[in-house]
């Protein structure tokens, strides 16, 4: 830090009690000054000889008679007073960037200027400013936090003006010209270590200059990031930057603290500077979506207003698809019922589907197909939203407010193409039913209607397979597309084609009965024997569309699959439903030995009741004798 000593004289200021000040000298003191509440036992000879504003006071004091004066107002108090006072006497005096701008200030009030003196304090004063202080980046810094309560006095004499230049100027340098020290907070060192630029081996990063200006008052800082910013020196993603640092170094985390009354208006104020701040180069402003979402967080919970909300809303939705859940998890303000503000983000996907060019129910936009969807540069960023909303209705689910409704429309607010695999809508879903148990039938179908079971994992479907909450229609279906898929890598068959394909089509027409579209609340479950009949035609259907032989043993081999899986993996239900489902409709129409046998191990089970089994297989088994005798005859 740059100081100046004036004067050679030793100091002999005493003080007595608190209010008191005077002079060791043998002569008495001939003039008492009233400032502030303090008494100040002083000579006027040496007060003459400096100050104009003296002058002036002492001599209607005199021709009053009487011997006090009182000055009022004087900018930096009994402190800076007192520093004047020392100078008159000769006294020695240290001038540094904390008390320089208020003792440049008394000055000007006491009017000791060079009409009065040759190079009194303000001459001084002014070659230390200009000399020291405004050529030192920290000093400048110190003394324009001064500035502040000083005014009008430091507006008017231009000191303000005259650091925010200095700041400015020396924030703009290009880095391998800083040679002075900075503060800078390193993710490989401690927080607020001091760098001397001169001694380190490191390149001075772009941003150096962050960190020391988070200490300035909020309109002091809006000022000083106005004359960087004008400079056209700075990109913009160090702009951002400072911005973010100075907003994590004012702005809470803490909801209950930003919802406080008492510091609600000067967050408020705080908010609407740092958004004034920001690039106006939306698009490639540097900024990260994570922190335009705290300030949108806190905008929506100090209510800061619709401009601001939405001119965060506008940066977010550019980069929306960075975000991740914790960002997006924003508290809801009363009326709202659930926990986060769920409209809000909403409206954000929303407000992204437009940008990307596709609407929100998920049709393309400007006569954008499926396939210029797949090629178009936006699709990974699509895909990681669509898992990224995903994400966010696992994390909401739980949610005891949250209606049906709001699950269905945030899960439908992004294309079906965007949703390359299932798993992390099912994990919602599953999260959603066992959180909301008393759900009607008709809301549960509904749900569940939302996931494809053709796009669930392995270990995705496992987990729905033994899953008691899903409605028993979504469990055969997890059943039936497992087994296929068990049944295609068994052929080493890259997918289910041909009879697979077909069996699958049939399978997605049954989707859509009318049992099933309409969600009869009143209606009872299917029985073991409707899926079991269900399940068989659509087996014969692959079987007949199949290739002959083909397609009768890819069925057979499916079933012997579905049937071991089933005793190994599955609930005490769904093992139960699988098991009955494939004794019934194991066997094909003219199978051989190995059909019956599918068909006797299945009853075999110990999870399939004794009295359905038995009949079952000796049904299956007449009816294979017959087959069998008609085959001879």
């Amino acid at each position: 830090m740059k100081f100046m000593k004036l004067g050679s004289k030793p100091d002999v200021f005493q003080t007595d009690g608190s209010d008191a000040r005077y002079v060791l000298s043998d002569l008495p003191s001939d003039i008492v000054i009233h400032v502030d509440g303090a008494r100040f036992y002083l000579h006027k000879f040496p007060l003459l000889s400096k100050s104009s504003l003296l002058q002036r006071l002492i001599i209607e004091a005199s021709q009053n008679g009487t011997d006090e004066v009182a000055i009022q107002d004087i900018p930096g108090g009994v402190k800076t007073f007192e520093i004047c006072a020392k100078f008159c006497y000769g006294m020695v005096v240290t001038l540094n960037a904390y008390n320089v701008v208020a003792a440049r200030c008394a000055a000007e009030y006491l009017g000791m200027t060079e009409d009065v003196e040759k190079s009194n304090l303000i001459f001084k004063m002014e070659v230390f400013l200009n000399s020291g202080i405004f050529r030192s980046w920290k000093d400048s810094i110190i003394a324009l936090q001064t500035t502040d309560a000083l005014l009008p006095w430091s507006e008017e004499l231009k000191l303000v003006g005259r650091c925010i230049d200095s700041i400015a100027t020396k924030a703009t340098v290009n880095p391998s010209n800083v040679m002075w020290s900075y503060t800078y907070n390193r993710k490989s060192a401690s927080s607020d270590e001091i760098v001397e630029a001169r001694k380190s081996s490191q390149a001075v990063p772009k941003d150096w200059w962050v960190e020391d200006l988070c200490e300035l008052d909020v309109d002091l800082y809006r000022r000083v990031m106005v004359a960087v910013k004008s400079r056209g020196r700075i990109p913009s993603d160090v702009v951002g930057e400072a911005l973010k640092a100075y907003a994590a170094r004012w702005l809470p985390e803490c909801c209950d603290t930003l919802v406080d009354d008492v510091y609600s208006e000067s967050y408020k104020h705080l908010l609407e500077t740092i958004v004034w701040l920001l690039p106006s180069d939306k698009g490639s402003s540097g900024i990260s979506c994570r922190f335009f979402l705290k300030l949108l967080k806190a905008t929506v919970l100090i209510g800061a207003g619709e401009l601001l909300k939405e001119e965060l809303m506008d940066r977010i939705v550019l980069q929306l698809h960075k975000a991740s859940v914790h960002d997006l998890l924003i508290p809801s303000k009363p009326p709202a019922q659930t926990i986060y503000d769920i409209q809000l983000v909403q409206t954000l996907i929303g407000r992204y589907m437009r940008h990307a060019g596709v609407a929100e129910d998920g049709i393309f936009l400007n006569n954008l197909d499926q396939e210029m969807f797949e090629t178009n540069v936006d699709n990974e960023s699509l895909v990681a939203l669509c898992k990224l909303v995903d994400r966010y209705l696992a994390e909401v689910a739980s949610d005891p407010n949250l209606s049906v409704s709001s699950f269905v429309d945030l899960a439908t607010s992004m294309p079906e193409s965007a949703r390359t695999t299932h798993d992390g809508l099912y994990t919602a879903i599953d999260i959603f039913l066992k959180l909301h148990p008393g759900l009607p039938k008709t809301e549960k179908r509904k749900i569940c209607s939302l996931m494809d079971v053709k796009k669930l994992s392995k270990g995705a479907c496992i987990h729905a397979a033994q899953n008691d909450r899903l409605p028993l229609r979504v469990v055969v279906q997890v059943l039936f597309f497992e087994q296929l898929r068990a049944a295609g890598a068994a052929s080493a068959a890259p997918g289910p084609n041909g009879s697979m394909a077909r069996c699958m089509a049939r399978l997605a027409e049954e989707e859509e009965d009318d049992d099933w579209k309409d969600g009869r609340a009143q209606q009872e479950p299917p029985t073991p024997g409707a899926l079991k009949k269900q399940l068989g035609s659509l087996k014969l259907a692959a079987a007949d569309h199949g290739a002959g032989d083909d397609g009768r043993r890819l069925v057979a081999r499916s079933s012997s699959v579905a049937n071991q899986s089933s005793r190994l993996s599955l609930s005490s239900r769904s093992r139960r439903i699988f098991d009955k489902l494939w004794v019934g409709g194991a066997k094909l129409p003219g199978e051989g030995p190995a059909g019956g046998k599918g068909s006797s191990d299945t009853s075999g089970s110990s999870q399939s009741p004794r009295s359905s089994a038995k009949p079952l297989e000796s049904k299956s088994s007449s009816s294979s004798s017959r087959n069998r005798r008609y085959s001879v005859s």
